[in-house]
């Protein structure tokens, strides 16, 4: 038997907004995707809400793709992506209950950051009401991006602004929060235990195409790829070398960037080229769990220089000797 929570969101969520004039009724009234992106392709989600009622952190399938108090959903993308615009999008009808467009863009890693930001986590975003005291609240939004204004009506799928890197964030996403009666709701399971610890696409608050595609994956590869020199998290995080070009007398380095791991969690990182194999270099396990890492690894040129051809670079984690996630990509070097 459903929840009282789903017995009144499927009679009275998303009517049309009713209380503010709408008439129209779904007849599966559940949440869109909020974020114009592939998941798993061209964004990841990275966290989760918090089921933790104590000082730790648990997401819905009791892993650790969360932390302490957060109250919703992180749909990560990457710096170029949200450089060129990444649309936050209604995930249904409703009336825009309030905005802010008036901060900037940045990276939160020092204290001085921290305390700018202090009352105004959240950033750059909009409040959206639905029916019978729902609603949801977009994060982390890009200055200068919102569309809409306050009191004005949405339908689900309309564009509110786009992604972007302000408020209290690290790197760009949306942060999506669903509350009714202003108490935060899990939209992967509202009816959440504690026990049954594992996702199932029957009951969340998610329309059917999304949650039957959807794959609980907490810890994954979110970025791979090629350059010609050591690498820091910021080089990788922020996306300076998604343009490059392999170049025949340069090293070649392969780097991966991943998210959720747990302590003993290891980092494969390989590299072929048309000649054989490149790299093939397993780090170290983690001393303790991270919320994002990356490695790098390569060689010098040969004598003679790289040659033409295709080259497959593949970033996998491990666990206990296991494969959990693995991400591969090709690149050229043209004759």
């Amino acid at each position: 038997m459903k929840s009282e929570i789903l017995k009144r969101l499927a009679k009275v969520v998303f009517l049309g907004v009713g209380m503010a004039g709408g008439t129209g009724a779904w007849a599966d009234p559940m949440l869109r995707q909020p974020i114009d992106c592939r998941l798993g392709e061209t964004c990841e989600i990275q966290q989760f809400m918090d089921h933790d009622t104590g000082e730790g952190s648990r997401d819905f399938a009791c892993g650790i793709a969360s932390y302490d108090g957060h109250k919703g959903t992180d749909f990560r993308v990457s710096v170029p992506m949200m450089d060129e615009g990444v649309a936050v999008l209604a995930a249904a009808d409703g009336v825009v209950l309030g905005l802010r467009d008036s901060m900037t863009d940045r990276r939160i890693v020092l204290p001085e950051d921290r305390q700018a930001v202090e009352g105004k986590e959240c950033g750059n975003g909009v409040v959206l009401r639905h029916a019978e005291g729902w609603e949801t609240q977009y994060c982390h939004m890009k200055l200068g991006s919102l569309r809409v204004q306050k009191r004005q009506k949405v339908k689900a799928g309309d564009p509110l602004g786009e992604v972007g890197l302000s408020g209290k964030t690290q790197f760009p996403h949306l942060h999506l929060s669903v509350r009714k009666d202003g108490i935060p709701v899990d939209p992967f399971a509202p009816e959440f235990d504690g026990e049954t610890c594992a996702y199932s696409a029957t009951g969340t608050l998610w329309e059917d195409s999304f949650a039957q595609a959807f794959t609980y994956q907490p810890v994954k590869v979110i970025d791979l790829g090629l350059a010609d020199r050591a690498l820091d998290m910021r080089d990788v995080v922020d996306g300076r070398w998604s343009d490059f070009t392999i170049e025949k007398d340069a090293p070649l380095v392969v780097y991966g960037l991943a998210v959720n791991g747990q302590e003993g969690d290891r980092m494969q990182l390989v590299l072929d080229g048309p000649a054989g194999n490149i790299v093939d270099i397993t780090q170290d396990g983690l001393a303790k769990p991270q919320a994002q890492w990356f490695a790098f690894a390569g060689k010098r040129q040969p004598a003679g220089g790289w040659g033409h051809g295709s080259y497959g670079m593949t970033v996998r984690v491990l666990r206990d000797g296991a494969i959990l996630h693995e991400r591969s990509s090709t690149a050229e070097l043209a004759p």
